[in-house]
């Protein structure tokens, strides 16, 4: 504790020690079924429904450990809120990787980001086959349950139970080791669905020439549009946004090497390089294929990577895109360890603006939030529509590139910033908005945060007042146990309770 003595010096620079950050990356292996009767403060009597959150938790198999956190098995943590009362329960996606690889105790297949089998590049070379792990995010939609990760068909849950009950094809849209990706988007009124609320997705295939196939499921989780479009060169992407009219996609300047990983020497992902004296291009692709003016534009601007937007939108024949930049791509190295990051050596994450003129094929930036941010948030209801309210997770501290500690609320109108920080020992994840019933502003809502507190070695839900994160956390939900830092979330108006 001795670095938090002097607040006005070691705390302003450095808000965390690094071991209290390392003890979110200790697996779970236990998975859980109670009601949380730890709480600090009151749980809202409005707030009703179910917070689903998926993340890797285990980074090693019977003590061998997997390179990189991505890696790791997708676990998921369901939080129920009913009549002032949470009810927690955990259970790990059954992937055939994963039921294999604890039926024999070790490591069985290599991952995308680093992890190889036991025994060098000889138990490795011309194996291209990688362990699926299902731990990006998870939605409810048309009465599935959804764990989703970018590199295979979705897993279908029980809600309840959180049992796996197989892949989800769409009724054969998607066929077997077809993609799906993680990172869908909601448009709340469809204007080609004559205002109903639609579900927009898309699949990667990259190679020299990269295809991108967009899916649009109606609230049945029916495909009721689908199509596919070709770029050129490799497309590594992860995230993309909407408008009524656009599917919005960076292609970052990456190049793949897949030479070592063929031969077993590196992981895919190791076999990525970022190149900086390359542009990013932004792919927009109209969402009225056929129709006048449908034809897909590329525009180029400066050198960057991108793994998640805030949101879009469009007024006239100009596009307003909110995103997530680092500098470069922090390359996955062989050897290293991801326990022992050194934040300050590379630069924050920032949100930035892109202006993009679809007449003269223009775009320009400005920077909106230099203090190192992820995880982006917004209301629902205004994906795709000009948005006024930014919630992210983000650095405790301004100008310095560190783990995330606390919830950023930005307003664009007027240009305040709220700062709600669980800082020095307290890590957050992503935010989740959920409007207020009946709310008549943007930021009438709550936000729903997953917090490690490495003082107690266990994790917070923390409600927060997303009109003033100021005022502190209205409660804080203390489980059991922690849960390992986590990816995506989703939050529904369906409560599952235990049967």
């Amino acid at each position: 504790m001795q670095a938090f003595q002097n607040p006005q010096s070691e705390f302003l620079t450095r808000s965390y020690r690094l071991e209290d950050w390392q003890g979110g990356y200790e697996s779970l292996q236990e998975e859980f079924d109670y009601w949380i009767d730890d709480i600090e403060g009151e749980i809202p009597p409005q707030l009703q429904g179910t917070l689903f959150r998926n993340g890797p938790a285990l980074f090693d198999i019977n003590g061998q450990k997997i390179h990189h956190p991505f890696d790791g098995d997708g676990m998921i943590s369901r939080i129920t809120f009913t009549n002032g009362r949470a009810h927690f329960r955990n259970r790990f996606v059954r992937t055939e990787g994963y039921l294999a690889e604890q039926k024999a105790g070790k490591i069985l297949h290599r991952g995308v980001f680093g992890t190889q089998k036991p025994g060098g590049w000889l138990a490795n070379i011309f194996d291209f086959k990688i362990k699926e792990i299902a731990n990006t995010n998870i939605i409810y939609w048309g009465n599935k349950l959804l764990a989703l990760w970018e590199a295979s068909e979705p897993y279908i849950l029980d809600p309840y139970t959180l049992e796996t009950l197989g892949k989800e094809y769409f009724d054969g849209v998607l066929s077997k080791g077809k993609t799906f990706s993680a990172h869908p988007r909601l448009d709340s009124s469809c204007i080609q669905d004559d205002g109903a609320p639609c579900l927009v997705n898309f699949a990667i295939r990259p190679g020299p020439s990269t295809t991108i196939k967009i899916f649009e499921l109606n609230p049945a989780a029916k495909v009721i549009r689908e199509y596919t479009h070709q770029v050129s060169g490799f497309c590594f992407i992860h995230d993309f946004v909407i408008t009524p009219h656009h599917c919005i996609f960076f292609q970052n300047p990456v190049v793949f090497n897949p030479l070592p990983f063929v031969l077993g020497i590196r992981a895919a992902g190791e076999c990525i390089k970022f190149q900086p004296e390359q542009k990013t291009k932004i792919i927009v692709i109209p969402r009225f294929p056929g129709q006048e003016n449908s034809e897909l534009k590329i525009l180029e601007t400066q050198s960057g990577f991108v793994f998640h937007h805030v949101n879009a939108f469009a007024q006239g024949d100009e596009i307003f895109i909110d995103s997530i930049c680092y500098d470069t791509l922090a390359e996955v190295k062989p050897n290293s360890d991801f326990r022992q990051v050194d934040f300050a050596a590379s630069s924050p994450s920032q949100i930035w603006r892109f202006h993009v003129n679809l007449q003269d094929g223009t775009v320009q930036r400005h920077l909106i939030e230099s203090r190192c941010c992820e995880f982006p948030s917004i209301h629902p209801d205004y994906v795709g529509r000009e948005h006024r309210y930014i919630y992210l997770g983000a650095g405790h501290a301004a100008n310095v590139n560190a783990p995330l500690q606390a919830i950023l609320k930005i307003d664009l109108q007027s240009g305040d910033r709220q700062l709600w920080s669980a800082a020095p020992r307290g890590f957050v994840g992503e935010p989740i908005f959920v409007p207020r019933p009946d709310a008549q502003t943007e930021d009438d809502g709550w936000l729903l945060v997953l917090v490690y507190d490495a003082a107690y070695h266990r994790s917070d839900v923390v409600i927060l007042d997303a009109r003033d994160l100021e005022k502190g956390a209205i409660a804080k939900l203390h489980l059991k146990h922690h849960i390992p830092y986590g990816l995506h979330g989703n939050f529904t108006s369906q409560i599952f309770t235990p049967h």
